[in-house]
């Protein structure tokens, strides 16, 4: 047993000893049930010279190193989406320079390296004359940049048009447009505003249930185009009620990291892929709960999802922009950092009282593969915050 001092909620701090690890088997190689993107997060360079608030400095080599441990564990890549902190610290350059790195990578990783790559319109300011014209153009840019590097697309959600939309219609006039251009079917994102409160009222609604008709209605008339959807809402009655309404071929990829494990394992009418946040977080438990689901062993499948949703619902927890902190503070704790440092300085997003939890938790599910080393860096952590010194 290792422990470390941990804050408490009531403005106290207890000692706290980790346990040892839980045992995942290894992958075999042998495809997974379901297709499972792992949306991964980016390294910055903590000895760079620069205000990392304002400046990029990413370590490319631990960054590439982390997709290279996903695809080592049979999940695939969702590059440069919200989790490598698009739209708060990654800017369409190095964006695009991670998606041109992690194709290369992927190919020299081999045929089963999966991966997906991010294209929005990011770099489009949004200003109150910004146009559909100009979000259609932002879009095709970013759409042939990704497909001259060799990536496949995630069409991601545009602050610029919720800001410029007027209509359902011109949701329909845009996403149209796009996906008669697309080279290979793309996977759609509707990320909620609990993820980016700019995106409130996508599909010209605020009302989810109203926008899904919208969206339902672009894949219907583009579906040759659409390879699936990823639904980002943490409401699981949603992403059902959607997925049972999807055209034939068209995969619901689940974005629900508070409710992945039933949307995943399916009911009689269906089920979801998954493109996840929280797979980066866990994806030794992610990988061998689909192993095991594999197997139709459904009892080992919830057995080893089980412990990790309340570590997912937390890391995620409102705001859940936020979610970026916790994400890397377990790759720090797990040693695939040296460091807990962020692009834009979002390791600040979160409290000490909220890292501590994430030990905890982190603990409870079995995750932290050396917990020697996981209470030596969360004290090195919590001493910044005057814990434990």
């Amino acid at each position: 047993m290792t422990g470390l001092s941990l804050p408490t909620s009531d403005g106290g701090v207890e000692r706290y000893s980790l346990s040892d690890p839980r045992s995942f088997p290894a992958v075999d190689g042998t495809p997974l049930p379901r297709i499972a993107y792992g949306a991964a997060h980016v390294v910055r360079d903590p000895m760079a010279d620069n205000d990392p608030w304002l400046d990029e400095a990413i370590d490319w080599d631990a960054t590439l190193a982390f997709r290279r441990h996903l695809w080592s564990l049979g999940l695939g890549v969702a590059e440069s989406m919200d989790t490598a902190q698009r739209g708060m610290g990654l800017s369409w350059p190095n964006a695009l320079e991670l998606i041109r790195r992690s194709v290369d990578c992927a190919r020299d990783f081999g045929p089963e390296a999966v991966i997906a790559c991010g294209a929005g319109t990011d770099h489009l300011p949004v200003t109150p004359g910004v146009t559909i014209d100009d979000v259609i153009a932002a879009y095709e840019e970013q759409c042939s940049a990704v497909e001259a590097a060799g990536g496949r697309i995630i069409l991601m959600a545009s602050r610029a048009l919720a800001a410029c939309a007027s209509s359902p219609d011109d949701y329909a006039r845009v996403y149209g447009r796009i996906l008669s251009q697309v080279r290979e079917p793309v996977i759609l994102h509707w990320l909620g505003e609990m993820f980016d409160p700019a995106l409130a009222g996508y599909w010209g609604h605020d009302d989810h249930m109203a926008a899904m008709e919208v969206c339902l209605k672009v894949i219907a008339d583009n579906a040759d185009k659409v390879d699936g959807i990823k639904i980002s809402l943490l409401s699981s009655e949603k992403e059902i009620a959607m997925r049972r309404r999807l055209p034939s071929g068209v995969r619901m990829y689940t974005g629900d990291d508070f409710n992945y494990a039933d949307l995943i394992e399916g009911d009689s009418e269906g089920f979801s892929h998954a493109l996840l946040g929280i797979f980066d977080a866990i994806a030794p438990a992610a990988s061998a709960a689909l192993v095991a689901l594999r197997r139709n062993d459904t009892a080992l499948y919830h057995d080893t999802f089980a412990p990790t949703v309340p570590l997912s619902r937390h890391i995620f927890k409102a705001p859940t922009r936020f979610y970026k902190t916790g994400i890397v503070f377990m790759a720090y704790l797990n040693g695939h950092q040296d460091h807990f440092t962020m692009l834009g300085g979002q390791e600040s997003a979160r409290s000490a009282v909220h890292l501590a939890e994430i030990v905890r938790l982190a603990d409870k599910a079995g995750l932290l593969r050396d917990p020697s080393q996981a209470a030596d860096r969360a004290a090195r952590v919590m001493a910044t915050h005057g814990i434990g010194v």
